[in-house]
């Protein structure tokens, strides 16, 4: 017995020897030029290209594959990945028993989003007679849940999107009540009567639904509805509808449904600022196709568009399996063999304060021209409101806008001049109606004359002559200088696209003059004019900030403090204005006093043609007006920089 077990032992060694030497003499033949590796390796070559035809296939029952089958079967089996890259690995050397093979391929695609989903795939070779390794074809080399006829599909999962949110944390735009109009057909007794008195009640909302609701189409849609349909007329705010309720909730037909929906507190609220959130347009998808699909929302201008990215996240992305149904189409089977999470977005904090930036869109309401206010906090440069007109305009003038200042420059002109020691408040300085500099003629609003009077009054009552006069004291830099100090021509940025000013510099005799009272080539935007105002109530320039988080760069430096004397110079001007100037209308504004400067800017060369400024601030706000073409700024910024202070809290 003993011998016997020693027997078979021995020969269970010599049978592990020699299927060792077996084994490695088909490793060894693996690494020949013979080997499967070749055939491996053009077999990851043919997939990528799509042409296999230098490679045969069989099938695991051992019957012959035709390689262009292979190669549709590939195609159709990606699916929708067909086009994603992917990138094709051989890992290490075949394994090779005796007449088979089994080779490691890698599988890398790029998916949307630059998302990697990378597997390892067997692929099994067989060697035929004429000792050609042949590809074993089976779907599972795609991907191993694969069957014939499958396909994989590609699901994206939208991210919850980030909002914007307020100088207090608080989303600006949240769920908010709305109201539903709508009409039932069948109970429409007069469709041009109820036409008519639809839009008279839509048209009676305040403020103004801009641009009206367009009731056109409206008999052809109840004409085309079922009768007892709910035909939608329009979607209103639950404060607009409270102000037409008992015009319309009568009528004959009318039916109301309400909802939620993500708004803003008003409908102009920080339009232009904000911007919009959409359905993905024809062109985001046509310029992004890996970003955006049909349906994705997408931020639109403001801050929504800047921080897009931010406030959408990533969506997620499963990999599916599909499989056609007998009429053709294809329907998920439930296996789902990749998924990557979606990443919510992230918010985008703010310095707007709700109720300063209501009492800027209400100032601005009541105007159909072009404008916009700006309002800034002195003390950290926080930019509390940005309102623009006329309702809800999309365009963000009080950012961007690059026109002259006109007289409002003589806050600048006047400091510049006072920090030289060429004029004190008490210098008496000539305003006659006209002044001609190198044949150039100046003259004063309606041609009014002072003659000889203090500084403080020519300020007060924006005597062009008497600033005209003195731009030598200021010298071809001196204004760009003093400018620079308030922070205009700075590298500041905000979270948004703004226009920190341009300052005129080097000129002649003559466009001195003009740039010393805001003309000229001088250039700046209602918030580059609202932060330097702040900078001179201050003492010094704070550079302004819209977005707090994230933190745009480069934020900007601090300006150098200001001359005391001159600073407070000035401010005792820009109340003179007030109590004795252009700006006499804000006298009586409830609060701390107010301090400001009108201004009428020339935009070509027709003086009939102006924008209309002013710039001030009450306590701790600063704040620029502009109206496009409003003509005089005591006229038409004056009224609109009253509306707001009185809004305040």
């Amino acid at each position: 017995m003993h011998r016997s077990h020693r027997q078979r032992h021995n020969w269970s060694r010599l049978a592990a020897m020699v299927a060792g030497l077996v084994a490695s003499a088909g490793l060894v033949a693996c690494s020949g030029e013979d080997g499967p590796e070749r055939t491996v390796d053009a077999f990851l070559n043919g997939w990528r290209t799509g042409d296999l035809n230098t490679i045969g296939f069989v099938d695991p029952t051992g019957a012959k594959v035709p390689a262009a089958t292979v190669a549709q079967e590939i195609r159709e089996l990606s699916g929708e990945l067909v086009d994603a890259p992917l990138t094709l690995t051989r890992q290490g050397d075949p394994s090779v028993v005796q007449a088979t093979a089994t080779a490691t391929v890698r599988l890398e695609w790029t998916l949307p989003d630059e998302t990697s989903w990378a597997y390892d795939r067997p692929v099994r070779l067989t060697q035929g007679r004429d000792d050609q390794w042949q590809v074993i074809w089976e779907p599972q080399i795609v991907q191993e849940q694969l069957t014939r006829g499958d396909r994989l599909g590609l699901q994206r999962v939208r991210a919850p999107r980030a909002t914007v949110l307020d100088a207090a944390g608080e989303p600006i735009v949240a769920p908010r009540d709305v109201v539903r109009v709508g009409l039932q057909p069948s109970e429409v007794t007069d469709v041009k009567a109820m036409t008519r008195e639809l839009d008279a009640a839509f048209r009676a909302i305040r403020p103004a639904i801009t641009p009206p609701v367009d009731l056109s189409d409206l008999p052809k849609r109840l004409n085309e509805a079922k009768p007892d349909a709910f035909v939608e007329v329009v979607t209103l705010r639950d404060e607009a509808y409270r102000q037409i309720r008992s015009r319309i909730y009568d009528l004959p037909g009318t039916k109301f449904q309400s909802d939620k929906l993500d708004l803003a507190p008003t409908r102009e609220f920080a339009r232009a600022v904000l911007g919009t959130v959409d359905p993905a347009h024809a062109e985001d998808l046509a310029k992004n196709p890996d970003r955006y699909a049909p349906g994705d929302l997408v931020g639109h201008g403001g801050l929504q568009g800047r921080w897009d990215e931010h406030l959408r996240g990533a969506p997620g992305l499963t990999v599916i399996i599909k499989r056609p149904l007998q009429d053709g189409t294809l329907e998920p089977t439930g296996t789902e063999v990749f998924q990557r999470e979606p990443q919510p977005g992230k918010p985008v904090r703010t310095t707007l304060d709700v109720a300063t930036q209501k009492a800027a869109d209400q100032a601005l309401r009541a105007e159909r021209r072009r404008s916009a206010l700006v309002a800034v906090r002195i003390s950290d440069g926080a930019v509390l409101a940005a309102a623009n007109g006329p309702g809800a305009a999309g365009e963000n003038l009080a950012f961007t806008a690059q026109v002259p200042p006109g007289s409002t420059f003589k806050m600048v002109s006047a400091l510049g001049l006072v920090e030289r020691d060429a004029v004190t408040p008490d210098t008496d300085v000539d305003c006659p109606k006209t002044l001609v500099v190198d044949g150039r003629s100046f003259k004063n609003s309606n041609n009014f004359e002072l003659g000889e009077v203090p500084f403080r009054t020519n300020f007060a009552k924006s005597c062009n002559t008497a600033f005209a006069a003195l731009a030598p004291q200021l010298g071809a830099d001196g204004l760009a200088a003093t400018g620079r100090n308030l922070g205009l021509e700075g590298q500041w940025q905000v979270g948004l696209d703004a226009f920190t000013g341009k300052v005129s510099a080097g000129g002649g005799a003559t466009e001195q003059a003009a740039a010393a009272i805001g003309q000229g080539t001088t250039v700046v935007s209602p918030l580059a004019m609202a932060a330097a105002t702040a900078a001179v109530a201050k003492g010094a320039f704070t550079p302004p900030k819209l977005v707090l988080d994230p933190a745009p760069e480069p934020a900007g430096e601090p300006g150098p403090e200001l001359k005391p004397e001159a600073v407070t110079a000035v401010r005792e001007m820009m109340r003179a204005v007030i109590t004795d100037g252009t700006g006499t209308a804000l006298k009586d504004v409830p609060g701390e006093p107010v301090h400001g400067k009108t201004g009428t800017a020339e935009y070509d060369n027709n003086p009939k043609n102006t924008h209309a400024w002013f710039i001030g601030w009450q306590g701790d706000i600063a704040f620029a007006v502009f109206v496009e073409k409003g003509g005089s700024g005591s006229a038409t910024a004056v009224p609109i920089a009253e509306r707001f202070l009185r809004a305040l809290p």
